[in-house]
């Protein structure tokens, strides 16, 4: 069952459209309740998803989250902030001509970057853009604070889909300018040492971690995505 969902992962698979009423699709909705009534507790529009490694499943996860809200009725804005490898030009099927590297780089506006989807006219995009050689001194940029406060005027919810930690410090430089953090584990490989490790990266720089998805349980067990806080 684990190896048939990673295989679903690896082609982006947006259950929450393709099956909204599957338990998986509810399990994300009860994963999209929650950080919303966190944030709208919190006062905060903006969050990120990171994980511990690779191939925990947060691209998928942050597709589906932001398919959750957007079905709400929220207008929801998903940035790829992977501009090592990103993949949210690939999970919604856009091109990846001008994204957010061209708008830290001052080549592009930010209305010339946001894309639509066909999933929601409530869901709208910025793909990462060309690849650029200095991923973390791009994002660390004045320009990505100005665009997340500019972007969280005009949308409900902002999320940004970050490289794993254990690779880059990407997800704590973009974690100063967002109201919250959200880390993907997959379940049977991320090693609580790594969990733990990754907490710490993240409180380091203050940041507000918002929860946990648990992804790839065995629904011969349990359902396959859970939530839960971070004490």
């Amino acid at each position: 069952m684990a190896k048939n969902k990673r295989s679903i992962d690896n082609n982006r698979y947006i259950i929450t459209s393709v099956n909204p009423q599957s338990p998986i699709s509810e399990q994300y909705r009860t994963i999209r309740t929650t950080i919303d009534f966190k944030m709208a507790d919190q006062g905060i529009k903006s969050f990120l998803v990171t994980s511990s490694e690779a191939a925990a499943g947060k691209s998928t996860a942050s597709a589906n989250i932001a398919v959750a809200f957007a079905q709400q009725g929220k207008k929801v804005l998903l940035i790829d902030g992977d501009l090592r490898k990103p993949t949210v030009n690939i999970t919604f099927k856009v091109q990846n001509r001008v994204g957010l590297t061209n708008i830290l780089m001052h080549q592009s506006s930010i209305e010339d970057a946001i894309q639509g989807t066909r999933l929601s006219e409530n869901l709208t995009i910025i793909t990462s853009g060309p690849i650029p050689p200095n991923p973390s001194e791009l994002l660390a940029s004045s320009a990505m604070k100005n665009l997340i406060d500019s972007v969280s005027d005009f949308f409900d919810v902002v999320l940004i889909d970050t490289p794993p930690l254990s690779a880059v410090t990407d997800a704590q430089i973009l974690s100063s300018y967002v109201g919250g953090a959200v880390i993907v584990v997959r379940a049977y490989e991320t090693k609580k040492e790594s969990l733990a490790k990754t907490k710490k990266m993240l409180e380091q720089v203050n940041a507000n971690i918002l929860g946990v998805v648990l992804h790839g349980v065995d629904s011969s067990e349990s359902p396959s995505y859970y939530y839960y806080g971070v004490e």
